[in-house]
């Protein structure tokens, strides 16, 4: 295989958010900046996310009169994290309030619209903003700022290991279709690759074995980034934490509209008025759009008398006892969540909702009769139901009447799924200094190497809806200007 010799200022691994928010920082600090993409085209975790930033003293923050501060987001954050408080490394949290203000402003200024703040408690103030029209706007608004401070981006490029020379990190090895690129960077590198919620070597080491099983939401989330730098020396801290494995439904074969609408700034801009002004029937049908999407089935439908089956139509296990760890020893890795008519009922309204996405709105059945068809069967006995999803009517009916609440009561019934087990996200990140430098075992910082987001988490927990992308535009942005800096 070819090796093309190659020379920048700053290399940057990964271009999701926190890599497309490093390259750009580093380009517009004025240097030379190669972003590195495996992918065919740049978007990581950040283009599969709900699209949430939690930030104090924002414009609609600003609007509705909320009067919040950094020391106060500082002061919430641990109120997510709960008895593992003690874990959390509150100087990065610190540098996360502190900065996502500044940098929600450095968002919009790139074209990226939101709407909110919504409250979500134990915030005590409405904090949660979110991406106007779909997450992919991050990432479309900032390629282009990327490409107009004249980054340079390479996708289909894996980097597979980092170049050291006395002690120093100096550049990456990176290899494509086309072949292979050996990259010096004069200033450093910034590994932004995302989390390793798709990698078993990593998930079995820190994790366990059954958790090694569960994918992750991000297929392409393998830890690069972690394993490369511990091939330095670094360290992973928090390895162990994840938000996972939980059920979800399995994502549409074909994307609804609003996950396909153009991220134009008019059109969120028209969003935001229309999410403001406009009466909620007429924004409902839309918002169910989005909201029946591959989201998490509410735990409180087991805790009803739901009960959840393999591709069979057999239980597996006590719905209420972690059925997220057994789901990936099924067939296919998927299942169904079975219902009666009575659940159906029950769940067609407020309080029994099916899905949400906090401060957003919530889906009942009667929103995944209409907009999900592909994960909503109903039939008005046990037998016929399984012959329309392939299972043994037998089978189902043996499952029907030993649900870990009651039995299944008259229909007719509902079988929504497949459901699979899932990884979100985890934060197994590097050990890194306030500077966003890696550092060693020796808890020195390895000379070059920097990192940012998932990969950089350096032991913050990120719990609560908002502050995994707020801490990867944050540590993006500091890490780039660190590496841009580091040029003498």
């Amino acid at each position: 295989m070819n090796t093309q010799d190659l020379v920048f200022d700053v290399v940057v691994v990964g271009a999701g958010g926190a890599g497309l928010a490093a390259a750009i920082e580093a380009q517009e600090s004025g240097r030379q900046v190669l972003l590195l993409e495996k992918n065919a085209q740049p978007g990581g975790s950040t283009a599969w996310s709900i699209g949430s930033v939690s930030s104090t003293g924002t414009p609609y923050q600003k609007r509705r009169g909320i009067v919040d501060s950094p020391e106060d987001h500082w002061a919430d954050m641990p109120g997510f994290a709960g008895e593992l408080q003690g874990r959390d490394n509150d100087a990065l949290r610190r540098i996360l309030c502190e900065h996502i203000p500044a940098t929600f402003q450095w968002l919009l200024d790139s074209g990226v619209r939101f709407m909110g703040p919504m409250p979500e408690p134990p915030h005590r103030q409405p904090r949660m903003h979110n991406v106007l029209p779909n997450s992919r706007s991050f990432i479309y608004h900032l390629s282009r700022r990327a490409k107009r401070a004249g980054v340079e981006l390479r996708t289909g490029q894996r980097v597979t290991e980092l170049l050291q020379e006395d002690g120093r990190i100096t550049g990456v090895l990176a290899e494509s279709s086309s072949g292979r690129l050996r990259i010096r960077a004069r200033g450093g590198v910034v590994l932004a690759a995302g989390d390793f919620t798709n990698d078993p070597t990593l998930k079995a080491r820190f994790m366990g074995q059954q958790e090694a099983k569960v994918e992750g939401v991000n297929q392409t989330a393998t830890g690069d980034g972690q394993r490369m730098a511990e091939a330095m020396g670094a360290r992973i801290l928090n390895g162990d934490l994840a938000l996972g494995p939980e059920i979800r439904f399995i994502a549409p074969a074909k994307e609804n509209f609003v996950r396909r609408l153009p991220p134009w700034r008019w059109l969120a801009v028209s969003m935001e008025w229309s999410l403001e002004h406009l009466p909620q029937a007429i924004l409902r049908p839309f918002m169910m759009k989005f909201l029946t999407t591959a989201l998490a089935p509410s735990t409180t439908l087991f805790e009803q008398g739901a009960i959840l089956v393999n591709a069979r139509g057999e239980r597996f296990g006590n719905e209420l006892d972690r059925p997220a760890w057994r789901l990936p020893d099924q067939s296919d890795k998927v299942g169904y969540i079975v219902i009666d008519g009575a659940l159906a009922q029950q769940f067609s309204s407020w309080p029994n909702y099916i899905s949400t996405a906090p401060g957003i709105a919530y889906a009942y059945i009667p929103d995944y009769r209409q907009n999900r068809p592909d994960v909503y069967v109903e039939a008005h006995t046990l037998k016929d139901l399984a012959a329309r999803l392939g299972m043994d009517g037998a089978a189902l009916e043996t499952s029907a009447a030993q649900g870990p609440v009651r039995a299944l009561g008259a229909g007719p019934y509902v079988a929504l799924g497949p459901v699979r087990s899932v990884f979100v996200h985890n934060e197994g990140g590097l050990m890194v200094d306030l500077e966003h430098r890696v550092l060693g075992a020796d808890g020195q910082p390895i000379a070059g190497l920097y990192a940012a987001g998932s990969t950089g988490q350096g032991g913050l927990l990120l719990k609560g809806h908002g502050h995994h992308l707020a801490w990867a535009f944050v540590s993006g942005r500091r890490a780039g200007r660190r590496a841009a800096d580091a040029i003498a």
